[in-house]
């Protein structure tokens, strides 16, 4: 697979460094080796995306199709840190009849050939990190095993899920349910490998999870840190770039006062300390650096 290695636009201010494959983004932070692993699309409503805000403003980055519906990225997020390989967050998975994948447009991309291409498989995982449990972000979660049953996608790694969280998916009410399939998680118990968590906790040395509620109670989003670099993959906190200004807050989000403040906090760490942003949902920028400009946070791009 061809490979060709560019600079970052601020590399002398934090000395990145990315190459760009197919499927796979690959950045040194530190020690550690990032893959950022493109499993797919799906398309949700616009107006749902973006809560409040006008579609007159966020139409011109993010075109809705005829439906109304805007392109979503599923960006999954592996770390090599030389001792573990760390996935966090698996994506929608194969899971859904033809109305489920039709009505959210879903195109799912195996990871495979991303796992391949870093050098491992799927036996290799050591740890899965769920941001939550909603079907895009755990879907990726278990697969149908010959018997016809879910079983873990990654059988050597441990799942590490909010004990909350957990809770919730399980009990679910009728605002909730259509965001959670029980097959996604469910078989992760049954095999013994799912550990749950409480609040903020150090995962691995340099892989920490950020217990960040809003858009639902229990989200986290994970820090990653080597050797002074520091990255942070921000889940449905910051879903895509579009959603860094503070009032850009999903109508998912159960809890909408509770995401401006926890995007308050992380984002404007993020802009003093540079660290480097991960969004998960979005389909063209998938990292960049946030710098204040005249009392702003403005985003800048690699």
């Amino acid at each position: 697979m061809g490979c060709k290695a560019i600079s970052f636009p601020l590399q002398s201010l934090y000395g990145y460094n990315i190459l760009i494959l197919k499927m796979t983004e690959k950045l040194n932070l530190g020690s550690f080796v990032l893959y950022i692993i493109d499993s797919g699309n799906i398309r949700l409503d616009g107006g749902a995306m973006f809560g409040t805000v006008p579609r007159v403003l966020w139409e011109k980055t993010n075109p809705p199709d005829e439906n109304n519906r805007i392109l979503i990225g599923l960006n999954l997020l592996l770390v090599k840190t030389g001792k573990k390989n760390i996935l966090i967050d698996t994506g929608t998975g194969d899971k859904g009849n033809d109305k489920f994948k039709d009505i959210y447009a879903i195109e799912h991309k195996p990871i495979d050939k991303a796992l391949a291409a870093s050098g491992i498989s799927h036996l290799d995982i050591d740890i899965v990190i769920n941001t939550h449990l909603h079907f895009d972000h755990a879907g990726g979660n278990t697969i149908m095993g010959k018997d016809g049953r879910y079983i873990p996608a990654f059988p050597n790694a441990r799942y590490i899920i909010q004990k909350d969280e957990w809770s919730d998916a399980i009990n679910t009410n009728e605002k909730t349910k259509a965001s959670y399939r029980k097959d996604d998680f469910l078989p992760l118990q049954e095999a013994g490998v799912a550990e749950l968590i409480e609040g903020d906790k150090e995962i691995e040395k340099g892989i920490s999870v950020l217990k960040t509620p809003g858009h639902n109670r229990n989200h986290q989003c994970i820090l990653i840190e080597s050797e002074n670099k520091k990255a942070v993959y921000l889940g449905d906190l910051v879903p895509t770039a579009s959603h860094i200004p503070l009032p850009y807050i999903m109508g998912y989000d159960l809890f909408p006062l509770e995401t401006l403040e926890n995007k308050k906090r992380i984002l404007n760490k993020a802009a003093d300390e540079g660290w480097l942003l991960i969004f998960e949902h979005d389909p063209k920028t998938k990292t960049g650096f946030l710098k204040r400009e005249g009392g702003k946070l403005v985003l800048k791009t690699l």
